[in-house]
């Protein structure tokens, strides 16, 4: 019963293998045997430059610069061509008297024509100034909503990149569970066919690597799932061979330099806090732009036509009369009701998005300490998990000498080497644990330099 509990403990850690985390990626790759070598840095600036999500983000941006553009248009002057023509269908009838009688007389011509350029400038605009004063933060708006894209495609990248490691290296222990499964197996068979040893303790020890097998298929199909993961979400062919550089043994040195985290509580650089500032900010904005409506504005209209009235279609023949026009138009609010009620919802959502900041900070600071407890749990965890593994190899040592002069039991084998494999599969969960909080650390501090 004690070796099928600690079977079906080995079987759930493999379901761990099996969870894939999303992914993204390049410098200077290393192409051996036609095999692609990565690096975590590497496979962010490969996922970077691949990434729609990024290049949507960076045509946000050009939209929004363009858009300032146009508001800046309104400060030039507005030239149009203009051209009318009118038909009289029915003239204008006067009446005069000569000499006591009365005579009535059509006044005009049948035909009106005129054409021309008008000019159009502001000269007082307020609306429209701040309005240019919005786009520049719209501007900046769109900015970090395509840096919080990058940092939210780097933790993806680094957690998915972690993963393949915890895969690979749980593999790794497995298969060499097997390898001393099926070593030890032989060795009994051996000793069954010179009558050393009864036929249970051949039984126990077939049964033992075959149980551990099914791991071992289970922790390969995991390192292929996360592997096509890492290949899709750094948009390369999933046909490509890579092949990742390091195991998670590496990263240990890092848990323990306590470099970062004097400052981990200041979210001055968090993306969503600043994103809710610069939203704050463009409302009140906004609302400096809805009190223009109070300001007066003032224009200027130059025009150049000219006309002709002619009683026939003879239009090359015609004489045309210049003239020309300047003219300022100045209007002055005195009274909107819209406009007051308008301010008052703009003041409301700015309150609104002052509560929204408040509550957000308090969340992330939250989750800060979270990835910091965490991070010193599991850092605490590898120490102890090390110790434990020193532990486990020398119970096994010490159950295979006493199985060989008799004075164990090939129970105790097994149990030996179920406990180390367990060890060691925690060992590497302490760390894949660590490297995610961290990264999610990261994310939270608005830090891009997990790479690093």
């Amino acid at each position: 019963m004690r070796n099928c509990s600690t079977t079906k403990k080995l079987l759930i850690l493999m379901f761990v293998f099996a969870v894939s985390a999303n992914i993204y990626a390049q410098d200077s790759l290393t192409v051996n045997s036609g095999v692609l070598k990565i690096t975590l840095k590497q496979a962010i600036e490969i996922a970077q430059s691949e990434s729609p999500v990024i290049r949507i983000a960076d045509k946000n941006i050009e939209l929004k610069k363009t858009a300032k553009q146009e508001i800046y248009a309104g400060l030039f002057p507005q030239v149009n061509a203009m051209a009318t023509y009118s038909r009289a269908v029915k003239k204008q009838t006067m009446v005069m008297e000569f000499g006591g009688q009365q005579q009535r007389i059509q006044v005009g011509s049948d035909n009106s024509y005129s054409g021309g350029i008008q000019i159009n400038l502001p000269l007082f605009a307020p609306a429209l100034y701040k309005t240019i004063n919005l786009t520049k933060t719209d501007i900046e708006l769109a900015r970090e909503k395509a840096y919080a894209s990058r940092l939210d495609l780097i933790n993806q990248v680094a957690k998915a990149y972690y993963q393949l490691l915890l895969a690979q290296d749980s593999y790794a222990v497995l298969e060499k569970s097997y390898r001393h499964a099926e070593e030890n197996y032989k060795n009994i068979d051996a000793k069954y066919t010179h009558g050393l040893v009864s036929e249970y303790d051949k039984i126990r020890a077939e049964v033992q690597m075959r149980s551990i097998k099914p791991n071992v298929v289970s922790a390969a199909n995991g390192i292929n799932l996360a592997m096509l993961q890492l290949k899709v979400l750094m948009g390369i062919d999933p046909t490509v061979k890579i092949e990742i550089e390091g195991s998670l043994k590496d990263h240990e040195r890092g848990m323990f330099t306590r470099q970062i985290y004097a400052n981990a509580m200041n979210l001055e650089q968090n993306s969503d806090i600043k994103q809710l500032d610069l939203n704050t900010e463009m409302l009140k904005k906004q609302l400096n732009i809805q009190r223009t409506n109070y300001l007066p504005t003032l224009s200027a209209t130059f025009g150049y036509m000219y006309t002709s009235l002619n009683n026939d279609f003879r239009i090359f023949h015609y004489n045309w009369f210049p003239y020309s026009t300047l003219g300022f138009n100045l209007n002055i609010p005195l009274f909107n009701a819209a406009t007051s009620k308008k301010n008052k919802q703009i003041k409301l959502q700015i309150q609104q998005m002052q509560d929204t900041r408040l509550n957000t900070e308090r969340q992330l600071n939250m989750l800060v300490q979270s990835y910091l407890n965490s991070m010193s749990a599991s850092a605490e965890q590898v120490m102890s998990d090390r110790e434990s593994i020193k532990q486990a190899e020398k119970g096994r040592t010490i159950a295979v000498k006493r199985y060989e002069v008799g004075a164990g039991t090939v129970l105790e084998v097994n149990d030996s080497e179920i406990a180390l494999t367990q060890a060691e599969l925690v060992y590497n969960q302490s760390i894949y644990n660590y490297l995610t909080a961290k990264a999610d650390l990261y994310k939270t501090l608005g830090r891009d330099s997990l790479a690093e």
